[in-house]
């Protein structure tokens, strides 16, 4: 290339002479266009060739305070529709429900599958790039932020608006099914709790029962023992009575018989017979408030009365204590207190203390007609829709910075180019 162009010195200062360089780019336009169009032509490629990527998004917001009501009050399971929401976002992040999404819709999860890979590698391909979890800034505390969102970035022949969409009824729905078997532990626990104070109480009567009986069978069998105690006593009492009476009767009989007192008698009777038949002594003895002796009786009634007494069988008839000891004797034989206590049929009414917890369980047993099928955890605010326009590449932004690097590499290559030629010459 002929040119007589020169760039010239620069001053003692440094400084380069502006138009010179225009002038030197001017001569080397052709290369400069040429390579400003060749990087802007490779930038429009990818940009038009480039695998096209799109986004969509969900959000999730806490339910209203009514969808959960049900379950606030059963008194079991508390469940504010804040907390709700962390723990449908807990299960958005979970790697295991994510895990067990992508097992049960494989078929939507086809473009991922790669030769040579398993099906937790193309799982864990999906869930590093694709999915991302979006949470409100913590240092916000009003309850309006309070939200989840969740995104997923897809290449084109991907359903990824089914996919997210599914997710999130699939995370929702195993919390549900995970707050379901919570309830029925809580619940089945809550039971066996009851019953083993039920069945505490059904102890505690059974044993006070048993106690109750056993302290009315020692009272009987005791005062039963207390009365045949007195019962031998008083019959030995009265048999050395009547021992002591035929002694007293035999001794009186022999006085009698000695005396001639043949029928009973009186100490003046018997001085006046007496003084009858002995004329020259007259004897007389008034005995007042002393008890007549027993030989006065005449030994025809003494010896009748110790014939009897020496006949009788039993002396039980002389005491009327003794009908009293039987007729207690007799009471004893049944107590009617431990009948009734043993013949009760249904205890149960008897336990103490138990009413509370039998309504408890009947109200626990009603919360398995609870449905939480239904149940609303959190509002699905935005569904993933279908995305207009993708959002890499940025072709604009690709063509615009291609343009901008293909005229800086241009002019560069002009200006090296002119050196070039310049330092031959």
């Amino acid at each position: 290339m002929s040119s007589s162009f020169r760039i010239p010195p620069t001053s003692s200062q440094g400084e380069v002479d502006i138009s010179s360089v225009f002038r030197a780019l001017w001569y080397q336009k052709t290369l400069v266009l040429s390579v400003t169009f060749g990087i802007t032509l490779i930038a429009a490629a990818y940009a038009f060739t480039a695998t096209a990527e799109y986004e969509v998004s969900s959000v999730l917001r806490p339910a209203a305070i009514n969808e959960l009501d049900a379950l606030n009050r059963s008194e079991v399971y508390q469940l504010p529709p804040g907390d709700a929401l962390i723990k449908v976002g807990s299960s958005l992040e979970s790697y295991e429900t994510r895990l067990n999404f992508f097992r049960a819709n494989q078929a939507l999860f086809k473009p991922f599958e790669r030769p040579g890979r398993t099906l937790e590698q193309s799982f864990d391909v999906f869930n590093r790039d694709s999915l991302k979890l979006v949470l409100p800034d913590p240092k916000k505390s009003d309850s309006l932020s309070a939200y989840i969102g969740l995104g997923l970035i897809y290449t084109k022949g991907i359903d990824g608006v089914s996919i997210l969409n599914k997710f999130v009824d699939y995370a929702i729905e195993a919390e549900r099914e995970q707050i379901a078997a919570d309830l029925r532990v809580i619940v089945q626990n809550r039971l066996t709790e009851l019953e083993g104070k039920i069945e505490a109480a059904r102890s505690s009567y059974k044993t006070e029962k048993d106690a109750r009986i056993a302290t009315l069978q020692e009272a009987d069998n005791l005062k039963r023992a207390q009365l045949q105690d007195e019962l031998k006593a008083l019959r030995q009492q009265i048999k050395t009575a009547r021992q002591d009476r035929i002694s007293q009767l035999g001794e009186a009989i022999e006085i009698a018989r000695s005396l001639g007192i043949s029928k009973p008698t009186t100490p003046s009777a018997l001085s006046e017979r007496g003084a009858g038949s002995r004329e020259t002594s007259v004897m007389r003895t008034e005995i007042n408030n002393q008890q007549i002796p027993l030989y006065f009786m005449g030994v025809e009634a003494l010896a009748a009365e110790r014939t009897a007494l020496l006949q009788r069988k039993t002396d039980d008839f002389t005491e009327g204590r003794i009908a009293q000891i039987a007729r207690e004797l007799q009471l004893l034989q049944s107590n009617r207190e431990i009948e009734v206590l043993k013949q009760r049929q249904n205890e149960d009414l008897f336990l103490s203390g138990v009413e509370p917890l039998r309504a408890e369980v009947v109200r626990l047993k009603n919360l398995g007609n609870l449905d939480i099928s239904n149940m609303k955890l959190v509002t699905v605010d935005r569904k993933a829709l279908e995305p207009l326009r993708p959002i890499n590449p940025k072709k604009a932004l690709i063509l615009t910075i291609g343009f901008l690097l293909g005229g800086i590499l241009g002019v560069l290559a002009g200006l090296i180019r002119h050196f070039v030629i310049s330092g031959r010459r």
